[in-house]
Formats: structure tokens, sequence, C-alpha cells
């Protein structure tokens, strides 16, 4: 495929489209922009490039990314170690060697929401939902709508890349779920922001599937040699590398459609990964207990159809992510071969975890559990030491911000929620850090019942044929995610007619089985509940105020009960729009 230029006269190689090459104009507008100090003027054609890689569902939990695999012995494996651990292949290995080995490894990295549209949201604009205020996965929930693109997408960190700090930027992918649906300006839009557009209609596929190209529509059939996703896009990304201008640096984002459903693999890949299962950790096919209502309604244990399908699942989802390998190996040495590589940033990670089978879900994300917000994240760049791990609390949100630091954009100058990663992964010696994230969903679903389920509440959704409900309208919650040297603590609020709270020690339960709500310090789990509160009205640096476990907190239950309770009316709206 031929890269093709957003707009006529697009790019020449040493001449860039959108602004003049070195004049003064253009230096001056940096300078006043904010994307460079007085000092670094001269040196402008030398800031950091950046790439971005976002898988879809690639969890981090259950062997997405890392290398051993938590089985009991009597799974019919065949490399055993010692204590029941199982060590097997694993999808990823070129890409941990090449970014997460040769940079840093967050370990502590989640989602602020468990699906696809919401996260990728975030991703985008540095914002927790309630402030970008994309819910779900459909245009009524806010994805890719009219009011998205007209007040989200121009403050996108992308954007601001683009028209302050003279970045050309390159989109390929999966960009937010209902992209190029009629209701959304079809494939004729155009976000804000990017130089290069190659963007997926709609939810991933791997075939038989159309491409925005810079606006205009693009079908691809099922020949594998020319269609198959993952590889247009790995191909699509370097001609960009061969065909960008050299006077300016540049922003890449690639989001493919693995290891989404319907996992697809490679004609060459769809026989290896036979003897993997999905992992029988702690929390797998058992009764979720003390537990909210749409977890409490799962079968267990699951059915043998349930069990072999998940199984084929988690196989083929692995499969599916040996592409993603080879796009990172292909990347990586196009980067190296064009002398680019030691002057940019390259992270990898995905828009959120997945479950196979744990509280005998079958498949699905969308939950509050570890298996669902926590995701991969691995980072290389320059100044950062190979062979690093990072423990610090991190969210998706703080991507956007920095990049923009990267950049040497001020995040002052934004509205984002996150923080720059930037100090972390130059290895600053005292640094200050959060404690806690939010967690935020607003379930999808009418409030009806659902007809081929007639014995459970109305308004679930994402049903088996067995009737375990994945999802439903009112499976909305808040959580905070606390992680500090005295805690690793999950608290969480359901909005439904239970007003559910759900809390977990992660240090003594890290599958989550026990509930601890009722058995709490009844002093932490009220700081809990105000915390929660003020996270969920946070905004910009408000949302970087000290958490509970901070030196910094300061509690003061009175105002729980005055000015703040308007929060709680609030928090959980179902018209956000």
């Amino acid at each position: 495929m031929r890269l093709l230029p957003l707009a006529p006269g697009g790019p020449r190689r040493g001449r860039p489209r959108h602004l003049p090459f070195c004049s003064p104009a253009l230096l001056l507008l940096l300078l006043l922009s904010g994307c460079l100090g007085v000092s670094r003027v001269a040196a402008a054609s030398r800031r950091p490039n950046v790439v971005l890689l976002v898988t879809d569902d690639q969890d981090e939990v259950l062997g997405g990314m890392v290398t051993p695999i938590f089985l009991p012995l009597n799974c019919p494996l065949y490399l055993y170690l010692t204590d029941n651990y199982l060590l097997l292949q694993t999808p990823l290995k070129k890409t941990k060697a090449l970014i997460g080995d040769m940079g840093m490894t967050f370990s502590s990295a989640y989602v602020p929401s468990a699906l696809c549209c919401p996260s990728r949201a975030s991703i985008l604009t540095g914002k927790y939902p309630h402030n970008h205020h994309v819910v779900n996965n459909t245009l009524e929930g806010n994805c890719s709508s009219k009011s998205w693109q007209k007040i989200q997408e121009p403050n996108t960190f992308p954007a601001i890349l683009r028209s302050m700090c003279g970045y050309q930027t390159f989109f390929a992918g999966k960009y937010l779920n209902e992209y190029g649906a009629p209701g959304a300006g079809g494939l004729e839009h155009v976000p804000l922001g990017w130089s290069y557009w190659y963007a997926l209609e709609k939810n991933s596929k791997y075939y038989n599937y159309t491409l925005s190209i810079n606006g205009k529509a693009r079908r691809h059939g099922e020949n594998y040699s020319v269609d198959y996703l993952t590889d247009v896009l790995a191909n699509v990304s370097l001609d960009f590398l061969d065909y960008k201008s050299n006077s300016e640096p540049f922003f890449m984002m690639i989001a493919t459609p693995a290891p989404h459903s319907p996992w697809t693999a490679a004609p060459q890949y769809q026989k290896t990964f036979q003897n993997v299962f999905a992992p029988r950790n702690k929390n797998f096919n058992i009764h979720g207990t003390n537990k909210h209502w749409l977890i409490r309604q799962a079968k267990t244990p699951m059915t043998n159809s349930s069990i072999q399908f998940l199984d084929n699942a988690f196989r083929k989802r692995w499969q599916t992510l040996l592409s993603v390998d080879d796009l990172v190996e292909k990347l990586i040495k196009r980067l190296e071969f064009t002398g680019e590589l030691s002057n940019t940033y390259i992270f990898y990670t995905s828009d959120n975890g997945y479950h196979t089978g744990q509280f005998s879900l079958p498949i699905d994300k969308r939950q509050l559990y570890e298996f669902d917000i926590k995701v991969p994240l691995l980072v290389r760049g320059p100044g950062i030491k190979p062979n690093q791990t990072s423990k610090l609390l991190v969210a998706n949100i703080d991507l956007g911000p920095t990049i923009l630091d990267i950049a040497g954009y001020s995040l002052n100058k934004t509205q984002m929620d996150g923080m720059s990663l930037l100090p972390i992964l130059k290895g600053a010696s005292n640094l200050t850090w959060r404690s806690d994230v939010l967690v935020e969903y607003q379930g999808e679903g009418r409030n009806v019942t659902d007809p081929t389920c007639p014995s459970l509440s109305p308004g679930v959704s994402q049903c088996f044929p067995d009737c375990v409900c994945e999802d439903a309208y009112n499976n909305t919650y808040a959580c905070v995610r606390t992680i500090s040297a005295s805690w690793n603590l999950q608290y969480c609020e359901f909005d439904d007619q239970e007003v559910f709270v759900e809390v977990y020690n992660l240090t003594a339960d890290p599958d989550q089985i026990t509930n601890i709500a009722k058995s709490i310090d009844p002093e932490l789990l009220g700081k809990m509940n105000y915390r929660l509160m003020m996270l969920q009205s946070c905004s910009g640096p408000t949302c970087r105020t000290p958490g509970v476990f901070d030196p910094g907190y300061r509690f003061d239950p009175r105002l729980m009960f005055s000015n703040h309770g308007s929060v709680r009316t609030r928090r959980f709206s179902k018209h956000l729009l």
C-alpha cells in the first residue's frame, strides 16, 4: 500500500507539509507555544520521535505479556516447574526483548475503564471518563459522537503535537468503536491532529473490513497477502517511515485488532499453542460470593462447552498476537535502519484487560477486577536504562501528558488529568508520586428483559447461550485502586439498587476472592469513600491531589455531609452528553 498524504501537496522528504521548514515563523511559533525552551530552539529538529502501540483486549494478569502462567498440575500441559507453576511459550517474546528488556516495564499499569472506547478516549485525551464523557462503546455513550468530535478531539494530545509542537502525526488501526458510523460523520471524518490517517471502520476485524485513508474509503477482502489487517498496519507504518519528512519529529500511533475477537490468526500461526489452555488460577470457575449481582448470577461450575470455548479463545488470542510481535520487530528494525531508533520513544500497551473463566464469567472485560483493568506497559527510548521495572501506580491517562512532556509541551497548558511518566523513565530520585487512581464504568444494556434469558433481571447484555451475562445497564461502578508502601487495596461502589460495595486487600488476596467490605476498619472505609467522591468529581490538577495513603492527604468527614453531598447524586449520571 502506497502511503498517501492527508491533503494535496503532502510531505516530501526533507520538507514538512503543514509548517515551513526552519523559517523564523516556525521557530517563533514553537517558542511561544511552550514546546521549546530558549535553549532548545536551535535543537528543534532533534526533538524525540514517539511511537505508541496499542493492542485490543490484551490482558496482563493472565499471561498476555508475562512469561509464567499459573496452572494446576492436573492440566494436560507438557512442561512443569515447581510449586504448580508452569512455564510456557508466550506470544510476545520479541516485543518483550525489543521494548521491555531495552527499557522499562511498568508492573502496576491500569486503565480508568475496562472497555475499549472509554479507555481509548482516555489515552487520547489524558482524562478520566467522567471528564471526556465517553462512557461505553455506543454513539449514545459518546463513542465517536458529534459531541466527542466537537469538544474532545481538538484537545487530544496528537492535535496538540501537530498544531503546537510541529510534529507530523500518523495513525493506523482501530480508533474508536463507532468511528465511521453514519451518525459519526462516516469515514470522511478525519479527527483533528493527524497528518496521515489510516483508520478502521468501527470495531476490530482481521479480514473484510474498510479503512478510511485520509477520509476516503478503501475496502479490503480476505486475501492474506494483501488484506490481513495486522500486516497491513505494519506495512503502512513502514511506508510512513520511508516517506515522512526528515525535517520534523514524528508521532505514530498503531492500534492493532489483536487480540480482540474474532481472533483470526495469520495462516502460519493457526496451529501454534495447541497445548495451551486458559490459566486455571484460584478465581477460575468459582462462584463469586460476596460480589455484586452480575457476578453472582454466573453459573458455577461452568458448562463443558463454555470451558472449551474459552480455552479455544485463549489459544486463538495468543495466535493473533504473534503477528503483533512481527509488527514490533519490523518497526524497530526499520527505525534502526533509518537511524531514528536512538531518538525514538516506543510505548507498548493495551486498551483494557480480559478474563477467561474468572468467577465463572466465560470471556469478556467490563469488570472491576485486576484481570480486566490491569494492562501491560513497556517503554524504551532516549535516556531510559535497559531492564528496568517500575512498581509505581500508573494509568493510561498518563500517556498523553508523557508524550507532550517528551515534545517539550507543558502539562499545565492542558486540561489533562494524568501525570507525566518522563521523570520515572529518566530515573528521577525522591520522586513524589500518586498512591491511587480512579476506575469507573457505566454499563451497557437496555432496561428490558432478554427474551432468551427471561429469568434474569432486566437490562442484561453480552449473554452466552447458557444465560451467563457479562454486562448490564446497571453494571455501573467506580473504584479507587490504591498502591502504596503500606496498602495494596481496591475500594468500589456500585450504582444499583443494592448500592453494593466491594473492597479487596490484594496483598493477602491477589485473586480478589474475598470481599472485606464488612470487616475492614470503618475509619479506613470512610476515607476511601470520601476519596472516591473526590476523584469522581476531579478535573485536571485536582485529579493529582494526595490519596488516602499519601503524607499530604487531609480527611475532613464533615465534608461528606455538606457541599460534597451533591457529588454523590451526580457521580453516575446517565445523561453525560
